[in-house]
């Protein structure tokens, strides 16, 4: 199927690693120009798989807590390829800031590095999506939904970014702009691996885990959330807008106790 996505431009951010890197490499296959903007460097791993695809991509680094830069890059970025057709807020971690032992100050520094960037890309670019009539694409978390405990801020962050995706849908809708959120649950990741590392026992921890998967009882892959990314922003999902779209193997809405 062709996603009619070949040329258009896409702002991906932490687009280099773990869920960010599967979206730009399906943006690549598709032949999207993927805009991928990172505090970190890109990996020779990653350089090497996307340059596998295509070379007609750009990385950018920049510390997205630093929000006042943003604007900048976004316009270099629209009048150097003529505009832009996409934004996937993706950057962002969950920091564990638990209720009992998170001051209002640190909540306020974690909602800043988990949500006042998906606000400030978008209200950047909403000029040049509003002229390509494009797609703006949230990756979200099962925390927004199920809570996790030892984890206020960064569940509060991602609870709003689902509102704020409705909400942008709801405000760009005459302008032909769609905006949409992938919820994501229990995605094998390198920073994911890094934590079940913590545990005496990772392999039986894994096992705990990937038992209350109903489907499949597995990890989802970022190669499956990059490639519902891909659909969700395309012009083939040109009647989806203002949705939270669950790529999580029934995670959140199944029985977890079906075998």
């Amino acid at each position: 199927m062709d996603l009619q996505l070949n040329g258009k431009v896409v702002l991906i951010s932490g687009g280099g690693k773990g869920i960010g890197s599967g979206i730009s490499l399906s943006l690549a296959r598709e032949g999207a120009i993927p805009i991928i903007l990172s505090r970190s460097a890109i990996t020779e791993e990653f350089k090497k798989n996307i340059e596998a695809i295509t070379t007609n991509y750009e990385f950018i680094q920049i510390d997205l807590n630093e929000t006042e830069k943003i604007q900048g890059i976004v316009d270099d970025v629209a009048k150097r390829y003529g505009g832009i057709y996409g934004v996937v807020n993706n950057a962002g971690a969950n920091d564990n800031k638990a209720l009992e032992t998170t001051s209002w100050q640190e909540f306020e520094k974690s909602l800043h590095g988990n949500l006042t960037h998906y606000y400030e890309l978008v209200h950047a670019t909403v000029k040049y999506l509003k002229a390509s009539k494009g797609s703006i694409l949230n990756i979200s978390s099962k925390t927004a939904l199920t809570g996790q405990g030892k984890t206020s801020a960064y569940a509060a962050a991602k609870g709003a970014i689902l509102g704020l995706t409705r909400e942008w849908a709801a405000a760009l809708i005459k302008d032909g702009v769609r905006s949409n959120a992938i919820v994501v649950s229990e995605c094998w990741t390198p920073l994911y691996a890094n934590w079940i590392k913590t545990f005496d026992d990772p392999e039986a921890r894994k096992k705990v885990i990937t038992d209350k998967i109903p489907f499949e009882h597995r990890f989802t892959t970022v190669d499956e959330i990059g490639d519902t990314a891909v659909f969700v922003l395309s012009p083939k999902s040109s009647h989806t807008t203002g949705q939270w779209i669950f790529v999580d193997g029934g995670y959140v809405h199944l029985d977890r106790a079906l075998d």
